[in-house]
């Protein structure tokens, strides 16, 4: 055999492997737009701290705006040369203090929470924003969905019960007109508490649509909404 079909039956084998992608990188299908609920961050064995400007307010926090694939498998840091830069945003600081918070220990400001959010995802989204867009959409996104209202509209409240995991979804989507994804953790005791709610948003990065794959749950059909 030539060394072009030793090339060929490579590439074939790459492909059969799930090795080979010939899809450019920052080509992907629709967004995820992962809020989350930060007494079901801080209320696990792993250590939270709140920012330097305080305990956040009781309500859900972006986690994250991350381009995904039809198939269920994502790209991710696909453009190391574009650096977070944090004059690109400075107009939305106070803003992302107050919807996009950190938690994680030790306490800081927020900026190495978007940092790594930006190289990690938003960099696989150049194609359609930039690092500017990228932090405005995914604001004007929560205040568009306004989760915790929804959720109080269907007497579902923040105080320690259990609530039925389909009247959750179901209040979701009656509220955004689409079917949310929901992740859980546990809290110390053991209880599946209310910790993620994945929507599903176009490639433009600004409308919601129904989710062409939802993220694989691990909650029970009874779970806990936390206090914070």
């Amino acid at each position: 055999m030539g060394a072009k079909g030793c090339v060929n039956v490579l590439l074939k084998l790459l492909v059969f492997q799930g090795l080979f992608v010939s899809r450019p990188q920052e080509d992907f299908d629709f967004f995820y737009f992962v809020l989350q609920w930060p007494g079901a961050y801080c209320d696990t064995s792993r250590a939270c701290c709140y920012p330097t400007s305080g305990k956040p307010a009781a309500d859900f926090g972006i986690h994250g705006l991350w381009p995904n694939y039809n198939g269920g498998s994502w790209p991710s840091n696909c453009d190391p040369d574009s650096q977070f830069d944090r004059s690109q945003i400075s107009d939305l600081v106070s803003s992302l203090k107050k919807n996009w918070p950190t938690l994680s220990c030790p306490s800081n400001e927020g900026f190495n929470f978007w940092e790594h959010e930006w190289e990690k995802h938003g960099t696989c989204s150049e194609s359609v924003m930039d690092q500017h867009e990228y932090f405005e959409n995914a604001l004007k996104l929560k205040q568009k969905a306004n989760l915790l209202q929804i959720l109080k509209n269907s007497g579902i409240n923040p105080d320690d019960g259990f609530y039925n995991l389909d009247k959750i979804t179901n209040a979701i989507k009656d509220g955004i007109g689409f079917t949310p994804g929901i992740e859980c953790n546990k809290d110390p005791e053991r209880n599946a508490q209310l910790h993620q709610i994945y929507i599903c948003v176009d490639t433009s990065g600004t409308e919601f649509i129904e989710c062409p794959v939802l993220p694989r749950g691990s909650c029970p059909s009874q779970i806990q909404f936390s206090k914070f």
